[in-house]
């Protein structure tokens, strides 16, 4: 009887291919777009509420001069998110800081002219909420671009640490802008010179983003017709999948509020409020508890050391704690808005510059454990190809926060302190209890999937 050959066991699947990893260079680039709207926006806040004095508006109103920009930057972030998934991320980048440096030019001239007299203050105002549009308009192409481009190269396991160093350029700038702030008051230009001086550092990261940032060739865009006819039934476009994805469907389009993604924008849309409360409140409330009323150009060092001090705060939570501790979404979120209503607190009862610095510092380290913890848990609740939508969707959540927060929180402060510091901690209780019952466990949201 011949022998039988004994049948080859089968080979095991191929490995899955490893995640892809993002160079060095190019990673530095991305920190450097991040950081320089973070710098520039950070000393702006530094040296608005001397603006103001200066101008004799009051406090109200130069919060209200943000809200129309973060209108137009909710409405415009998703828009500018998708494009990213058609055009490539690095376009969207470059015409984010575009709008960047456009803004920053035109509300320093505004109000250079409105200081030196040349403008009434009213107009010089309303002229700076007009060019501050062109960052909410066109700026706000560039974080989410950022964002699905970091999150669509890294794995889930590593999600949260890699989108946590993204958001530390974002602390970085931060701790930059309010300590080079003072050093931009120069003879000539003033109070605006933050404005001219941070035109121009945009100008040179526009160009090495330009320069140095390959073209990325678009990665889930659909490949077919970019139309339906009005009259079919449903989609009639073919759409290719993406390596990376397998047998993942082509992304529909994300809202804010579909199951999963619903318990990470209640609870950044509560927090992101309370945090842009805190941050109206900050350099008025230097300000007035130190008495530099009478002499606002002198009340841009103080305001710029409180606003660095809750920076460096934002950087330990983000470059120290979060790898650190290797938290994930839901404990990140969780401990950071606990952290912030104490610092929140603190801040309330501050009567010196230490005091005052100390309670920002801790409410700051809160929100820098609360916002990347937030951000990495939309990009897991979704699927690698959507990640580009929901960049759109944190950028929205984000802005959404400004429209009318600050504005509120200050008008709240100007009546009573108490009246708007209690709305802050009441916020962060919210999203606290809130959090607790519907984040998702960070054991399901880190495992990577096949």
């Amino acid at each position: 009887m011949a022998d039988v050959e004994p049948t080859a066991p089968l080979a095991p699947p191929p490995p899955a291919p490893p995640a892809r990893t993002i160079p060095r260079g190019r990673m530095a680039l991305l920190f450097a777009v991040m950081l320089t709207t973070a710098a520039g926006n950070t000393a702006m806040q530094s040296v608005m509420p001397s603006i103001g004095t200066s101008l004799g508006v009051n406090d109200v109103w130069i919060s209200l001069a943000y809200s129309w920009s973060a209108l137009l930057w909710v409405i415009c972030a998703p828009i500018w998110a998708q494009k990213s998934d058609q055009r490539g991320r690095k376009a969207m980048m470059a015409l984010g800081m575009l709008g960047f440096i456009a803004s920053f030019l035109l509300c320093g001239l505004m109000l250079w002219l409105g200081l030196a007299g040349i403008l009434p203050a009213f107009w010089a105002l309303m002229l700076f909420a007009a060019a501050r549009s062109l960052y909410g308009g066109f700026g706000s192409a560039a974080p989410p671009a950022v964002q699905a481009y970091v999150a669509s190269r890294t794995p889930r396991s590593e999600r949260t640490q890699a989108l946590s160093l993204i958001a530390s350029s974002f602390g970085l700038g931060t701790v930059i802008g309010p300590a080079l702030a003072p050093l931009m008051v120069m003879p000539v230009l003033g109070l605006a010179g933050p404005f001219l001086v941070f035109a121009l550092i945009g100008l040179v990261t526009l160009i090495a983003l330009r320069l140095r940032l390959p073209d990325d060739e678009p990665q889930f865009a659909a490949r077919g017709s970019a139309y339906d006819a009005p009259y079919s039934g449903g989609p009639t476009a073919e759409v290719s999948k993406d390596e990376d994805e397998g047998d993942e469907p082509a992304p529909g389009k994300l809202r804010w509020f579909e199951p999963r993604l619903r318990p990470w924008v209640i609870s950044g849309l509560l927090g992101g409020h309370a945090q842009a409360m805190i941050l109206g409140i900050a350099g008025f409330l230097v300000l007035d508890r130190l008495g530099l009323r009478g002499d606002p150009a002198a009340g841009a060092g103080p305001v710029g050391l409180v606003l660095m001090a809750g920076a460096i705060a934002t950087l330990l939570a983000q470059w120290g704690l979060i790898p650190r501790l290797d938290l994930g979404p839901r404990a990140a979120s969780l401990w950071g808005i606990a952290i912030a209503a104490a610092g929140t607190v603190v801040l309330g009862l501050g009567q010196t510059i230490h005091t005052i610095a100390l309670g920002y510092s801790i409410a700051s380290l809160g929100f820098g454990l609360f916002r990347p913890g937030n951000t990495s848990g939309t990009s897991l609740a979704v699927t690698r190809a959507e990640q580009g939508q929901a960049g759109g969707v944190t950028a929205s959540v984000a802005g959404a926060s400004f429209i009318y927060a600050p504005a509120l929180g200050v008008w709240l402060y100007s009546h009573s302190d108490w009246l708007g510091f209690g709305l802050i901690v009441a916020l962060c209780a919210i999203v606290f209890v809130y959090g607790s019952r519907a984040l998702q466990a960070d054991s399901a949201l880190t495992q990577d999937r096949r």
